[in-house]
C-alpha cells in the first residue's frame, strides 16, 4: 500500500505500480461480496411454472439441469400459476425444511399477466428476498420480462425494471436478460410463456454463469 497520495514515479510507472498492488491484493473491484457455496450445498429454486418446468419433460426443468451442471442439491419449489403476491406464504416452511444456502427466486410473470402494477410486484418480491436473507440464505433473482404484446410479437422482450432495482436496493445477485432472451426465441419456447427443454438448458446455463461470476461457484 502506498504511504503517500503522491506517486514518486512517472505517470505510466504509477499506473503500473497500482496495477501490481491491485493484483497482489486479489484485484481492484474484483472482490466478491458473496460467499462461495459449500460443495453439494442445498439450493431452493423458488418460483412458478417456469421453475416447475412446464413445457419440458421430467428432469429437463432448469433446477434439474442446474443441479447436473454444478453438483448442488437443487430443490424444485416451483408451483404452476403461482404469483409473487401469493408465493410468500409458502416460503417460510420451505426455508425451515431445507435450510438452503441459496434461494433462487423466479416470480412475477403471472402477476404481470394479471396486470398487477409492477410497483406492487416489486414489494412482494422484496418481502421474499428479505425473508430468505434473514434465514441466512443468499439470494439470486431471475429477471422476468415485462408484459408487452408488441415486443413478444417481434421477439424482443426485455426485463422488467423492477428486478435490476431490487438487485441494487437489496444487494442480491441478478440473472439479467436470460429469461427474456429465451422467450424471445421461438426455438427455445414450448409456448408463449414457457421455455422448452433447450430453453431451460439456457436458463440453467445463465444461472450457473452468474453464480460463477459472483464467486458462489468456483
Amino acid at each position: 500500500m502506498l504511504k503517500s497520495s503522491r506517486c514518486p514515479y512517472r505517470g505510466w510507472q504509477c499506473l503500473w505500480l497500482l496495477l501490481v498492488v491491485c493484483l497482489l491484493n486479489a484485484g481492484c473491484g474484483n472482490d466478491s461480496q458473496y460467499e462461495a457455496l459449500s460443495p453439494g450445498a442445498t439450493v431452493l429454486a423458488f418460483g412458478d411454472s417456469v421453475t416447475a418446468g412446464v413445457g419440458a419433460a421430467a428432469g429437463k426443468d432448469y433446477p434439474s439441469q442446474l443441479a447436473a451442471k454444478t453438483g448442488l442439491v437443487v430443490v424444485n419449489a416451483g408451483v404452476s400459476g403461482d404469483t409473487a403476491r401469493a408465493a410468500g406464504s409458502r416460503l417460510a416452511p420451505l426455508l425451515a425444511q431445507h435450510e438452503p444456502e441459496l434461494v433462487i427466486i423466479e416470480l412475477g410473470g403471472n402477476d404481470f399477466l394479471r396486470k398487477t402494477p409492477a410497483s406492487q410486484v416489486k414489494e412482494f418480491l422484496r418481502d421474499m428476498i428479505v425473508e430468505a436473507q434473514e434465514s441466512g440464505a443468499q439470494v439470486v433473482l431471475v429477471a422476468v420480462p415485462s408484459l408487452s404484446l408488441l415486443r413478444a410479437s417481434l421477439g424482443a422482450l426485455v426485463d422488467s425494471d423492477i428486478y435490476a432495482q431490487l438487485s441494487e436496493e437489496e444487494g442480491v445477485i441478478l440473472v439479467p436478460d436470460v429469461f427474456s432472451n429465451v422467450l424471445s426465441d421461438s426455438s427455445l419456447r414450448a409456448d408463449e410463456i414457457h421455455p422448452n427443454a433447450a430453453g431451460y438448458a439456457q436458463l440453467a446455463q445463465g444461472v450457473n454463469a452468474v453464480l460463477v461470476d459472483n464467486g458462489l461457484l468456483r
